[in-house]
């Protein structure tokens, strides 16, 4: 898809088919843009965590109550490690949200370009979570997506609400 018809098009999805899963070679080129994004120095402080059993999804499901994202069929979790971002000399500013943010909206679009839904969510139950995923001891949740197909009969919404570019751009 042309790159700014993506961007134009993508929208979070929250409706998920529960019984499609999305095949393996399109979970790995949705993932490898992720791989792929920049970060400070090139440090790479993340690790995902993609959940496709039954039995952790059951788990995973519980960190936020959506009916909608009890029905993904898999919920990919990013997770940064704050002992391996780069760091400012001069005032200690961390790479890392930065990073980890950059590594999702390559995601996420990679995900509309597959035709996959996803939704960048930050509004879970971190304990449950990081129960359910066995978080090692220097590591932070920082943000999770279910992807999947939708329903069928599924029609997105196509009504982006924006600040106009004289709202938001100045040039000096």
């Amino acid at each position: 898809m042309e790159f700014y018809r993506l961007i134009e098009n993508r929208e979070s999805i929250r409706d998920y088919n529960p019984n499609e899963k999305v095949h393996e070679e399109v979970l790995l080129r949705i993932l490898n843009a992720g791989r792929i994004a920049p970060s400070a120095s090139n440090k790479q402080p993340w690790r995902f965590i993609l959940v496709s059993s039954p039995q952790k999804l059951k788990e995973v499901h519980e960190c936020y109550h959506r009916e909608w994202f009890k029905n993904s069929p898999h919920v990919l979790i990013l997770v940064g490690d704050k002992s391996k971002s780069w760091k400012r000399s001069y005032d200690s500013f961390d790479s890392i949200e930065t990073d980890l943010a950059i590594a999702m909206d390559h995601i996420i679009l990679a995900a509309e370009n597959e035709g996959v839904g996803a939704c960048w969510i930050i509004a879970y139950n971190k304990n449950i979570l990081a129960q359910a995923i066995q978080l090692n001891e220097n590591e932070e949740l920082y943000c999770i997506t279910p992807l999947g197909y939708q329903n069928p009969g599924f029609k997105k919404r196509g009504n982006k609400i924006r600040k106009s570019m004289d709202e938001i751009l100045e040039i000096i």
